[in-house]
């Protein structure tokens, strides 16, 4: 029996090449990996001395041979295969294992595996069905497995060899997408005009022609959106999310919801904390905010943000952009049970404080989150996908189109609620005063009513505040509604047809209005 080892991560494979020697298998290698069998004193067969032919172009090409390939792509089961074999005196490769250069952490044109993929697809392919197949190894972990099986047995199943068959072009296909992404990436940093594609092939575009998903199964979810569904976090082959390093602070384990929540909340809260440069607070409840604040005290920011609604804080999502003070602890043990509370740390005492008054409480540790990339949502039979969520317009840009220009008060709380009001469904309408989101309308299928929710929620708190629209107003009415609830600027896109009236009206109810000239619509 025959082996060939080529890997680059070399975590293990002393110790598992030398218990195959044991096992009576002959061992090829090439390179690196046989050097350093060699040093440990695993008898080794060169490549070049199966090819009859030396590594040449700088390790280009080396396994690159009719000699290796056809070892590993004879098929036992056919008696005309093993006669060429025999015929060219060509030895058969029973199993391969390889895994393949680093190119995720250093992607370049030197760090393409050529010979690598080519063994790899080579043996998976002749994994056969039968009692006789290629077995490939291309992640360390399988080691230990195969060498148990290969020692009880004499060789490997037709189950475990199709296992291992597709763990390889999943490690392929990985590793292909990641080259793809890379070429993907602009060149010398114009992002919207140097790409490898085009939407027409006239007009350059952010989006590439081909997206490439490689995931790997993280964490599995204690059920889906809804307990009778299976649930999983998956995430990009070879790479770590911020996800991967929070910690949890015991509790239950996270269900679907809770991922895609908190996931929602982190973001936000990092959003508007950055934005406002200030301690923020975010509740999110459903994948929307129904309370947010900013502010110096984290204490006094967390009370305003629960404040906001309190009602619908119970069993949300409390994200924290500041480590969570002993203070701050002591307004949380006196609020409505969260679901999962999400910090960049915690006072010590801080989490043995919460479980101990609040035992289904998730506690989470978790880094910033990750640069958004693509956004993409599944449809019956394909993909939607877009460029991350942003905000296109900065405050200084907007456009005052009424008689009367904000304050300096009336703009701060404009800003605010803008950016509040760009993590919400639509349609969404935001109050906000002092840094407080006091009503939130989301989601509703018109703006009216998403106006009628956030001042019922808001219940005169954000009087002489800001209201913030996603979208157009494209009658007065909108303006009429913000006005009743106290409102003194209102902040939107602008464009509506009817914008002239629109105005008007804002400047009859002696409003403050501002265009952004960009919409925030999410779905």
């Amino acid at each position: 029996m025959r082996a060939l080892i080529s890997v680059w991560d070399k975590t293990g494979v002393v110790q598992f090449a030398a218990r195959l020697s044991d096992l009576g298998w002959e061992i090829v290698s090439s390179g690196g990996t046989a050097a350093a069998l060699t040093d440990a004193g695993v008898s080794v067969l060169a490549v070049e001395d199966v090819t009859g032919s030396p590594e040449m172009l700088d390790g280009r090409v080396k396994t690159l041979h009719p000699r290796i390939h056809s070892g590993i792509l004879a098929d036992r089961s056919k008696p005309a295969h093993l006669a060429s074999l025999d015929a060219h005196g060509i030895a058969a490769i029973d199993l391969v294992v390889c895994n393949l250069y680093p190119f995720r952490s250093d992607p370049g044109p030197e760090m393409i595996d050529i010979g690598g993929p080519a063994m790899v697809r080579a043996a998976a392919k002749n994994h056969g069905d039968g009692t006789v197949g290629v077995g490939v190894v291309v992640d360390p972990a399988d080691y230990e497995a195969v060498l148990a099986e290969l020692g009880e047995h004499g060789a490997l199943s037709a189950a475990t060899r199709r296992r291992l068959a597709r763990a390889a072009f999943a490690h392929t296909t990985a590793y292909d997408a990641a080259i793809v992404r890379w070429l993907d990436e602009p060149v010398g940093g114009d992002r919207d005009g140097d790409r490898a594609g085009s939407n027409s092939g006239s007009e350059p575009t952010p989006l590439p022609p081909t997206v490439h998903l490689a995931l790997e199964r993280a964490d599995e979810c204690r059920y889906g959106e809804n307990p009778h569904h299976f649930g999983a976090r998956y995430r990009p082959v070879g790479e770590s999310t911020w996800w991967d390093h929070a910690y949890q602070h015991g509790g239950l384990g996270l269900s679907y919801l809770n991922f895609f929540d908190a996931d929602a909340a982190w973001r936000i809260v990092h959003d508007l904390g950055d934005a406002e440069a200030s301690s923020a607070v975010v509740i999110v409840k459903h994948a929307n905010p129904c309370g947010a604040a900013a502010g110096d005290e984290l204490a006094d920011v967390y009370q305003r943000a629960y404040d906001c609604d309190a009602r619908s804080a119970f069993g949300g999502i409390v994200a924290f952009n500041r480590i969570v003070d002993l203070d701050t602890v002591e307004r949380i043990e006196s609020a409505a049970q969260a679901d999962l509370i999400i910090a960049p740390g915690y006072e010590d005492g801080a989490v043995e404080r919460i479980a101990a008054r609040r035992r289904n409480t998730r506690v989470l540790e978790a880094p910033r989150p990750d640069a958004a990339g693509l956004s993409l949502r599944q449809i019956n039979g394909g993909w939607l996908v877009q460029s991350p969520h942003a905000f296109a317009s900065a405050p200084e840009d907007w456009q005052v189109v009424t008689e009367r220009r904000p304050t300096a008060g009336e703009l701060a709380d404009a800003r605010f609620a803008w950016r509040v009001c760009g993590h919400v469904t639509s349609n969404a309408i935001v109050l906000a005063r002092d840094r407080t989101a006091w009503g939130i309308g989301a989601g509703q299928q018109n703006r009216v009513e998403s106006g009628r929710l956030a001042a019922a929620k808001a219940d005169g708190r954000a009087v002489g505040g800001a209201c913030a629209s996603d979208a157009f107003y494209p009658f007065p009415d909108g303006v009429e509604a913000a006005s009743e609830a106290g409102a003194a600027v209102v902040v939107q896109p602008g464009g509506a047809l009817r914008d002239d009236d629109v105005i008007a009206r804002a400047n009859k109810l002696g409003l403050a209005m501002l265009f952004t000239g960009e919409r925030q619509f999410r779905h």
